[in-house]
């Protein structure tokens, strides 16, 4: 799974650790969302489509396995 959590971070302009507060999830939670390393709850998932003024699907780019088909 991709996501564009950097990517719209960098465009408001806020720090990790600031989006980290915002959540209430560590700074290393925010580093490992951005690699994509972890896959968020559907409720984090959800605050970070809140806190970035868009759907969770502009968020996270499901490829391949992770799709329906």
């Amino acid at each position: 799974m991709k996501t564009l959590i950097k990517e719209k971070r960098k465009e408001m302009n806020i720090t990790q650790e600031e989006l980290s507060h915002r959540l209430h999830v560590s700074r290393q939670t925010v580093i490992s969302l951005e690699k994509g390393k972890y896959k968020p709850s559907l409720v984090l998932a959800h605050k970070l489509a809140q806190v970035f003024g868009c759907s969770i699907e502009e968020l996270f780019i499901f490829e391949g396995d992770e799709n329906i088909e």
